[in-house]
């Protein structure tokens, strides 16, 4: 372990943190600063030439601020010589741009792609891409790590026998599906229908009636999807309901719409930081992917199987 280096810009450095102690290593010293006009100044206080370097850094908003702080960052380490250099991204921003939905659109997800292995970058480990094809926008090995074993064991232990696992739109079948089958129960689908940024319409394919319900979602922005999702499932009869998100963006007024929506509560992970309105949302439940991540770091560092992590 002496080999390994983790560090950390500001976007979340307490899960850094986190990360180094199940790590048994010190973060490593850097200053991560700013000029008087605001342009981004990276210092690397210690050795790292030929070490195995990861970055933590999600790039949550200020989301062009933290992405810069991650690029500049890894340039500074790839210009003192590190071996290799791992980019660590709880989440990635701009995961929603990851195709042309319109004539002359940007597929901004695989610029940032470039953008990150141009800096430097030999390696991405990442949590619940929005979008799995994320990864074949990229030329160097991606470790797509999900939040799954993380939320199961929660949503064990805090409900009953048979809950529903709910998909808030057609996009997340999938993963509903998984959580599911490995709860052993059943699940439903919502038809979700938008007029540009607007949701116009949901449908519910399945029976709630009765039953805990559970929406399943990679990522919460405004709650907008997650309220109406509720109101759809109480509509048709379900007797609680609650969400698990694993990135809680809570952009605009999202904790007021929590807050004042038909949901139990919302279970999310800390590869976001909370900000200060929304740790005092008695509804919100942050798990950590610390251990996750650490773990994951681990394997990666000592050449070990990491699919095995959910096996």
């Amino acid at each position: 372990m002496d080999e390994l280096k983790v560090f950390s810009g500001n976007a979340n450095r307490p899960l850094a943190e986190k990360i180094c102690q199940y790590l048994g290593i010190p973060l490593g010293e850097a200053s991560v600063g700013r000029f008087s006009d605001g342009e981004i100044t990276v210092e690397i206080s210690e050795n790292v030439r030929g070490k195995d370097v990861y970055v933590i850094q999600p790039t949550c908003p200020p989301v062009n601020e933290y992405l810069m702080e991650l690029l500049v960052m890894m340039d500074a380490l790839k210009r003192a010589s590190a071996g290799c250099i791992t980019a660590v991204l709880p989440y990635y921003g701009y995961a929603r741009q990851d195709r042309k939905t319109a004539p002359r659109m940007p597929i901004t997800a695989k610029l940032v792609a470039d953008l990150i292995t141009v800096a430097g970058a030999q390696r991405l480990l990442t949590i619940d891409l929005h979008a799995g094809q994320i990864q074949g926008f990229f030329n160097i090995p991606v470790d797509h790590l999900f939040a799954t074993p993380v939320m199961l064991d929660y949503l064990r232990q805090k409900f009953g026998p048979e809950p529903t696992i709910v998909s808030p739109d057609t996009g997340g079948v999938e993963r509903a599906r998984a959580f599911a089958k490995r709860l052993n129960t059943t699940m439903a689908i919502i038809d979700k229908r938008r007029e540009g940024a607007a949701i116009k319409a949901m449908t519910l394919i399945g029976n709630v009636w009765g039953k805990e319900a559970i929406i399943l979602d990679d990522m919460v922005n405004t709650a907008g999807t997650l309220v109406s999702a509720a109101e759809i499932l109480m509509r048709h009869g379900a007797r609680l309901v609650h969400a698990a998100v694993t990135h809680p963006v809570l952009a605009q007024n999202a904790v007021a719409n929590i807050q004042g929506s038909l949901l139990q509560g919302l279970v999310v992970t800390d590869t976001i930081p909370l900000s200060a309105e929304a740790q005092t949302c008695d509804k919100i439940k942050v798990l950590s992917v610390a251990a996750l991540l650490g773990e994951a770091i681990k394997r990666i560092h000592h050449q070990d199987s990491v699919s095995a992590l959910f096996v």
